[in-house]
């Protein structure tokens, strides 16, 4: 399977950053990036905010024509109505975002979001014109009860990609839940073994040729000294990027992982 995908730099600031404080770093990101050349067609950059952030974050963005796109780090499967708390994907989609994640791993555990629940806002962020980032992965003691490494993650694609459209923008991202935010990365070649056999279910999901267009990130103590070598792997197109997409210099030296590739 061959195809061109531009690579995707995400980075997901979590429970961080107020709304000026998230004026001052997109702005600051955007002129490192321009000082370094660093050139957009290569590498599309995206910022995950908390949600008081996203309306500082468009205005921003657009008043400085800034190349940066952003998204919300959840939404509601619902679109509206009496959910205390929750975020529509239709409120989103009027602030701008791109993109939407689900099912990462701390909203998987810590709140217990099960596939179908996943699968709901999945569908919910294609409803409103949302590109969703379906995050996947396995947790250490799942890692050592099963030969595959990979069962478990295809297990929460299968199910997560129910019902969808064969040619729903997708983007699917593999966070192996002991290597986030734990300072242990997988190696490059674990990486791939488990995002080759993704890529593979989508193959069997929507066709080799639609397979081929999606792209999979790699997330999971993604730093600047590790990035090239994952991307190096031919089924990594990107990385969904935690702590180190806080600082200025490390999220922009991971964003121009290019200069140490040689690419």
């Amino acid at each position: 399977m061959v195809a061109t995908r531009t690579p995707l730099m995400a980075g997901n600031w979590k429970m961080n950053f107020d709304h000026l404080q998230s004026i001052a770093f997109v702005q600051k990101l955007a002129w490192t990036l321009k000082d370094a050349d660093h050139d957009y067609a290569k590498v599309e950059v995206a910022v995950f905010p908390p949600f008081t952030d996203l309306r500082s974050v468009q205005t921003v963005v657009d008043a400085d024509k800034l190349d940066v796109v952003y998204g919300g780090q959840d939404l509601s499967q619902h679109d509206s109505g009496a959910y205390t708390g929750d975020i529509s994907g239709a409120f989103l989609s009027k602030l701008g975002c791109s993109y939407a994640l689900v099912g990462h791993s701390e909203r998987r555990t810590i709140h217990g979001e099960d596939d179908a629940t996943c699968n709901a806002k999945v569908q919910a962020a294609l409803r409103h014109g949302l590109t969703p980032v379906l995050c996947v992965g396995e947790t250490l003691e799942q890692r050592e009860a099963t030969e595959n490494p990979a069962e478990v993650s295809i297990a929460q694609l299968i199910a997560g990609l129910e019902g969808v459209a064969d040619d729903a923008e997708l983007v699917i991202a593999y966070e192996p839940v002991w290597a986030i935010g734990t300072g242990r990365v997988a190696t490059a070649e674990q990486a791939q073994e488990v995002c080759h056999a993704l890529r593979g279910a989508l193959a069997e999901r929507f066709g080799e040729e639609r397979a081929a267009q999606i792209r999979i990130l790699y997330g999971g103590s993604v730093k600047p000294d590790n990035v090239a070598s994952i991307m190096r792997e031919p089924d990594i197109d990107g990385a969904l990027v935690g702590g180190a997409s806080l600082v200025i210099d490390d999220f922009a030296a991971i964003v121009r992982y290019r200069e140490h590739v040689g690419a």
